[in-house]
């Protein structure tokens, strides 16, 4: 990777003050490195250059790491190329990830780039429809999915596949309604507990972070 990949995700890193440690910078540098190695085969991301794809999937993806701080499992619903789950799983090496995707070549990825890394993250090419038990996933402590931002469609979903004190996380691109969030996980029988949003740090990118509980 080169320095531009180097410093946006330091930059990212500092500037939101997530706790990643020198270990864990080279895995991600590795899972990158793989990334794009991979994407010239197979469709994996559309973001090519180092430095935005440092800042745009990998930053971004560990944004969650306050969040999921007391999770064991975690579940990452259209998980595409592993995102998030994999940076997360880069970090937190004790954390059990499951990465779910109908798409059976980016979960082809998935297993093989975390077999390299030797990372806690299991792959499952299914489309997460709401039947976990049917579909082969678990019920996790922390449920998230960066492929479905409309809260409407992602609460009911995700709520399926929560476990008993687990959280639910909705990744968005821009600040929403809370009330509309308050009333999306209600419907479900959740507590809206946290609605934080941030900015990354070299596109200035406006991005939200919605957490629910079970009441």
């Amino acid at each position: 990777m080169d320095a531009a990949f180097h410093e946006a995700l330091a930059r990212g890193i500092e500037a939101l003050g997530l706790p990643v440690d020198a270990a864990a910078r080279a895995l991600l540098e590795r899972y990158a490195d793989r990334l794009l190695a991979w994407n010239r085969k197979v469709n994996l991301t559309a973001i090519t250059a180092p430095a935005e794809l440092a800042e745009k999937h990998l930053v971004d993806s560990l944004v969650l790491l306050p969040f999921v701080a007391g999770a064991r499992t975690l579940l990452d619903v259209g998980s595409g190329a592993g995102l998030p789950g994999i940076p997360l799983a880069c970090v937190r090496r004790d954390l059990s990830v499951t990465c779910c995707d109908g798409v059976a070549k980016k979960i082809a990825f998935v297993k093989a780039v975390s077999a390299e890394l030797d990372l806690r993250v299991r792959g499952v090419a299914v489309r997460a429809e709401g039947h976990p038990e049917r579909e082969g996933l678990p019920r996790a402590d922390a449920v998230v999915s960066r492929a479905l931002a409309d809260p409407d469609r992602w609460v009911p979903l995700g709520a399926r596949y929560l476990a008993d004190g687990g959280t639910l996380l909705a990744m968005l691109g821009r600040e929403v309604d809370r009330a509309a969030l308050d009333a999306a996980g209600a419907a479900e029988g959740l507590t809206l507990v946290g609605l934080d949003v941030y900015e990354l740090p070299v596109s200035h990118a406006a991005r939200a972070v919605a957490r629910w509980q079970r009441k």
